[in-house]
């Protein structure tokens, strides 16, 4: 079955007064996008707590959805984070989803004085949290007992408008994270590996179609070896560099994760989007019917997006 697409914006910096602000996601509603998203660091200069920013974006619109790409799992714990989330999920009317990765940048745990525990303590951190959350959800109290968390007899409240939960996004680059997301996610996000101290632009050069590819068939064997149909799953994707060249005033971006890398190999990537729009549509269509991939993060221009969309 063809997943529906599914197309996600940046949420605008916090660089403008708050006014402006509300007004941007507004445009993003009316430019046709169906889903805002909000990342989650503490350093190089990152402004917005990601669940209030959420919070805000919900009250400024009335369709455009809400998602967390992606909450540090070390940095709450899943009681509390499923408080915040069924709390935003009735307030919103169900425009929740609830994006979760292991954590991964060095810079924010020693900022803040966390430990960085090696990446399976890390994962299986997460693997936990995502149980504890969608227990919480249910509507029976939840007893769980495991290496990370204890939960006892709690019942968790508000009920969320979305049964029996908001989506959960998992994302990750590694084999053990997208084998997680298939196992216990409703959305993969699919990304490259990310290493602090990697060569600028070899992040594209892990989402190229064949690792892209691969990635996604870890997802679904964690599906398969977990019971589940891999084909209810969706698959996101970020697209790192965008240059709709038939749109007037718009520039080329490219993110910073996949600058300095030669543009013919940047073109065979699913997250590389250059051309007249309508190419670029065709480009979404083929990644989908390839790939299974149906949700994509168009960083950058939103209006230079935006045509993109009205192609589809």
């Amino acid at each position: 079955m063809t997943r529906p697409f599914r197309f996600i914006a940046p949420m605008p910096r916090l660089t403008v007064p708050p006014p402006r602000w509300r007004a941007e996601l507004r445009r993003l509603e009316d430019l046709g996008f169906h889903t805002v998203a909000v990342s989650d660091h503490f350093t190089q200069g990152w402004m917005m707590e990601p669940i209030v920013a959420m919070t805000a974006a919900a009250e400024a619109t009335t369709t455009l959805r809400v998602l967390s790409l992606v909450l540090g799992n070390d940095y709450r714990h899943p009681v509390l984070l499923h408080k915040a989330m069924a709390t935003l999920d009735v307030l919103s009317g169900g425009r929740v989803e609830i994006g979760l990765g292991a954590g991964w940048l060095p810079g924010d745990y020693h900022a803040a004085g966390l430990q960085l525990d090696s990446p399976g303590v890390r994962i299986a951190r997460l693997a936990e949290s995502v149980q504890v959350v969608k227990g919480l959800f249910a509507s029976d109290p939840l007893t769980f007992a495991g290496r990370h968390y204890r939960i006892t007899e709690l019942d968790g409240l508000p009920k969320p408008v979305q049964r029996p939960h908001p989506p959960i996004l998992v994302g990750g680059g590694s084999r053990k994270v997208l084998g997680l997301a298939g196992q216990l996610a409703d959305i993969v996000g699919v990304n490259p590996s990310l290493k602090p101290d990697a060569a600028a632009g070899s992040a594209v050069l892990d989402l190229t179609e064949d690792r892209v590819a691969e990635k996604i068939a870890w997802a679904k064997a964690g599906a398969t070896a977990a019971g589940r149909d891999p084909s209810v799953l969706d698959f996101q994707i970020s697209v790192l560099s965008l240059d709709v060249t038939d749109v007037p005033g718009a520039q080329r971006w490219t993110s910073s994760l996949a600058q300095g890398v030669d543009r013919q190999v940047l073109a065979a990537s699913p997250a590389v989007l250059h051309g007249p729009a309508a190419y670029c549509a065709e480009q979404l269509h083929k990644w989908r019917e390839v790939l299974g991939l149906n949700q994509f993060h168009l960083g950058g221009d939103p209006v230079a997006a935006a045509a993109v969309l009205a192609k589809l």
